[in-house]
């Protein structure tokens, strides 16, 4: 995958990476709506892929594959023990290359160089296009607002089918940089590879840390490592407990249609003095924008006008600059929703900005709960429910209600042995958060799990909690167990 971000444009192709975690319909689905002209498949996929390949309509065209095999894996298949869709292995591919190749330049830098699709947190996903030039433009500004040495060692526990990995693919070939590749990984291999390697670097979901807070291998780092950590907002006791084991974490923004990261919490030396819990709720905010965007700012959805600067006043996330996509493939409707003709790319984010500048990330616009009139906040009473010293994971989503329209029910999973003696009840955990809240934020309705579902990037699924919830019906002070 790394060598093929590379290779696709240099052939002048557009590089489509896929989840490796999604089924096979929507593998079909993304096949065909992308109308791939060539599917290289790595071994473990293959079963995935077929299936999928067999989803296509009698009369479409099908793709060829390329079977990615590793020849000293005896127990890896090869084009002969598969189906026989696949035309030849990635080796074989390279061995018929022309070693004189010129390679295909753009003919213009807005030339589209990647299509990625969403993680469908929300929704159905969506194709989105970059250019030569945004791509560019996000990998050198990462390089420079996060201060990458040269010959760093970088860690890959963020997927590079997620949004090219932050655009890390690019820039650490760009540092002379070392690249650790896993298939899988836990936070006892993680670990290992962060002392075998001497990693300095690496990107990842609030899980990540979550994984790595809580491994029983976790002991304090020789030497520090650099986690730049996105895509959900992480709670200010996560970020604590991450640092306190030599982990120093950047917390930055971006999404799919930004190519990558372009905000982040920049730190500011005095902050240093502060006590620890202060420090972790600054680095909890999203932060300032990278030089490379043009503009950030909260905006009132419907007058287009900036809120107030009060920590407090709440609008939507809109972003302007030259790393933003082209626009939504075959979609000119999702594109004109979000992109407005004064150049503002609107996130759908609910966030508000501080007097400082600084953005604090407060939902995304369906997550909100309005109990009451009132607007809950699902990131703030998650962030009470992570600094229960018993709760692994944490999701709040709206469950319905007769009298209240709609009040807090949260999904919890608890960490192995409670992170206590026993297991809390549902109304203790209920009473933890009455201790921490607004009576109207706290949930009425506990469902404890045995894991949260996630996307292939770590983001919790709340789509498929609130169907959850809907389906149990109002709720008025209850408590159930799943």
């Amino acid at each position: 995958m790394y060598e093929l971000h590379f290779a696709v444009p240099f052939t002048g192709a557009v590089l489509n990476n896929i989840n490796t975690r999604l089924d096979a319909r929507t593998v079909s689905v993304i096949l065909r709506h992308g109308e791939s002209k060539l599917v290289l498949v790595d071994h473990e996929s293959s079963s995935v892929v077929l299936e999928a390949i067999s989803l296509f309509p009698p009369n479409a065209k099908r793709p060829p594959l390329i079977l990615i095999t590793d020849h000293d894996d005896e127990a890896c298949p090869t084009p002969t023990t598969v189906d026989s869709g696949f035309c030849c292995t990635y080796e074989s591919l390279l061995r018929k290359g022309d070693p004189d190749f010129n390679w295909v330049r753009p003919k213009s830098e807005w030339d589209p160089i990647v299509l990625n699709y969403t993680s469908g947190t929300t929704s159905s996903p969506k194709g989105v296009v970059h250019c030569h030039r945004g791509i560019y433009t996000v990998t050198v500004d990462s390089l420079i607002e996060l201060s990458v040495p040269k010959r760093a060692v970088y860690l890959w526990t963020l997927p590079m089918f997620h949004g090219n990995g932050w655009c890390f693919t690019w820039a650490m070939a760009a540092v002379g940089g070392t690249n650790i590749c896993v298939r899988k990984f836990d936070a006892i291999t993680m670990y290992k590879l962060i002392r075998r390697h001497g990693v300095t670097h690496m990107c990842g979901a609030p899980v990540l840390l979550n994984m790595l807070s809580n491994s029983p291998d976790k002991e304090p780092l020789k030497n520090p490592v650099h986690i730049l950590t996105g895509g959900s907002p992480p709670p200010a006791s996560l970020l604590f407990k991450a640092e306190s084991l030599g982990f120093i974490v950047t917390h930055v923004y971006g999404l799919t249609e930004a190519a990558g990261v372009v905000v982040s919490c920049a730190w500011k030396p005095q902050w240093d003095v502060l006590a620890a819990s202060d420090r972790a709720r600054l680095k909890a905010r999203q932060g300032v924008r990278s030089g490379g965007l043009t503009q950030v700012d909260v905006v009132d959805p419907e007058s287009r006008a900036s809120v107030k600067r009060d920590g407090s006043s709440v609008g939507e996330v809109v972003l302007r600059g030259g790393g933003m996509m082209l626009g939504y493939l075959k979609d000119p409707v999702g594109t004109h929703k979000c992109m407005r003709e004064d150049g503002w790319f609107y996130t759908g984010d609910i966030a508000v900005m501080h007097p400082d500048g600084y953005l604090e990330i407060k939902d995304r616009s369906k997550d909100v709960i309005i109990s009451g009139g009132e607007n809950v906040s699902s990131v703030e009473v998650e962030s009470v429910l992570y600094a229960n010293p018993a709760v692994y994971e944490a999701a709040v989503v709206a469950r319905p209600d007769e009298f209240w329209g709609e009040t807090p029910c949260a999904f919890v999973s608890l960490k192995e042995g409670g992170g206590l003696n026993r297991k809390p009840t549902e109304m203790e955990i209920i009473e933890y958060c009455r201790e921490k809240l607004p009576h109207y934020m706290v949930p009425k309705t506990v469902v404890f799990k045995e894991e949260l579902p996630k996307t292939s990037t770590g983001k919790i699924k709340k789509f498929l909690l609130r169907d959850i919830a809907k389906a149990m019906g109002s709720a008025t002070a209850t408590v159930s167990r799943m």
